[in-house]
Order: structure tokens, then sequence, then C-alpha cells
């Protein structure tokens, strides 16, 4: 199936599930994940108009950067502090901040290229001790201590739910983190904006919007044949 047609499923599902949940599509918005696919796959989608794309790994979002025209790049994997440097001119939103430590190096090398970067707090809602992000229990004191970086703005949260897990315990799953983000919205923290809630991939996707996502990362269902 060409990306068109993977685009055009995608959108139908997405509205499908805003319409179960009572939500406005317009609320939703869709990243394409680039993970392990080339520029001709990302161009096709971008004539869909996906203007958001997002990347794992540094060494591929910056091999790809200058590949592709009209979007704007996240990064959504683990990121490491030595890392940083090489996406700071480059990236629209982090989706996965998990210490003060991270926060720092960021707010530091967004400062060199005299910019504000855009991230998001990556929660371990599930408790996998694979999953990298910090606990729903730290989450205050990480935010505390984010709020005077001047150099990075925060704009919500991000979690994954377990890759094998049953719908079930999936959507409990992002219950729970449409919870903390609602909590941590009611709060008053400087430089704190909790307007993201990234959570869903291509197999829940339409659980997350149903439970209150408003960003979901697409890879697999847009960009494979």
């Amino acid at each position: 199936m060409a990306v068109r047609d993977n685009v055009y499923s995608i959108r139908s599902r997405i509205n499908s599930a805003c319409e179960r949940s009572g939500r406005n599509i317009d609320d939703i918005t869709i990243i394409g994940v680039t993970k392990t696919f080339e520029a001709d796959k990302i161009a096709e989608a971008v004539k869909c108009g996906i203007t958001n794309v997002a990347e794992n790994r540094v060494q591929e979002l910056v091999r790809k950067y200058d590949d592709v025209n009209g979007v704007s790049w996240h990064l959504i994997g683990h990121l490491q502090t030595n890392k940083v440097k090489y996406i700071a001119d480059k990236v629209s939103l982090i989706h996965s901040v998990d210490s003060i430590k991270l926060a720092t190096e960021i707010d530091k090398q967004a400062e060199k290229v005299g910019r504000v970067i855009d991230v998001l707090i990556e929660v371990n809602v599930s408790g996998e001790e694979s999953k990298f992000g910090v606990s729903p229990d730290e989450l205050d004191e990480l935010l505390l201590g984010m709020s005077d970086l001047s150099h990075i703005k925060v704009q919500g949260l991000m979690t994954m739910a377990p890759l094998y897990a049953e719908k079930d315990e999936i959507r409990q799953i992002f219950k729970k983190m449409y919870k903390i983000f609602i909590d941590n919205r009611a709060k008053k923290y400087n430089n704190i904006n909790m307007g993201i809630l990234s959570m869903g991939m291509s197999n829940d996707f339409e659980i997350a919007i149903e439970e209150g996502a408003t960003m979901v990362r697409i890879g697999r269902a847009m960009f494979a044949d």
C-alpha cells in the first residue's frame, strides 16, 4: 500500500476515534516516525500533509535532516547528553526528557545556538524496567528543577505503553497518563506549559486518542508497504 493510502487510512481511523470519544480531529497532531524509512518515503507523506516527522536516534535525524524539506523534526527516542549538541539547531520538539541532567544539557546547547527548545517529559507509567522515563512519583521534582531553565520550554508529557500488552492494559496506562497530565496542568510552575500529551503509536494510537492524547507517533502504519 502506498504512503498516500496509509495516511488516508490513519486519518480515517483517527477521525473515528475522535468521534467515539467526542473529540475534534483538529486537536490531534500526527507525527510520522521515519525510523528505517528514507527520504523518498518521507516526501510522499509530506505531499499528503504530514508536516511533523520524528526519529528515535540522533544520527538518523542528522543524516536525513537536509534531505527532507517542509517538515519539523522531533526526537522521540532516548537522548544521551553527549548527543544533544548535534540536534540543538535542528529539532522542533524533544519528547524524551527524563532527568535534570539531560534537561540542563539541552538548555546549555540551546543557549549556544540562540534558541529556546520545546521539550516533553517522558513518564514511565507502566513501570517497565526496560523503559526510559521518569516515574510518576518523581515528576514533580523534575518539573520544579526545570522551571528555572531559560532556554528550554516544557510543553507537556509523553509516555509509551508496553509493546505487546493487551488492549485493556494499554487503555489503563493511557488513562493513568492522562490523569497525571491533567493534574499537572492544574499546577502553576514557571516555564511549564501542559499543552501536549504525546502517546500512542502504530499499534495503539486509537486507544491513545480515546484516552486524551493530543499527539500520536506513527511509523510502520504510515510508511510500511
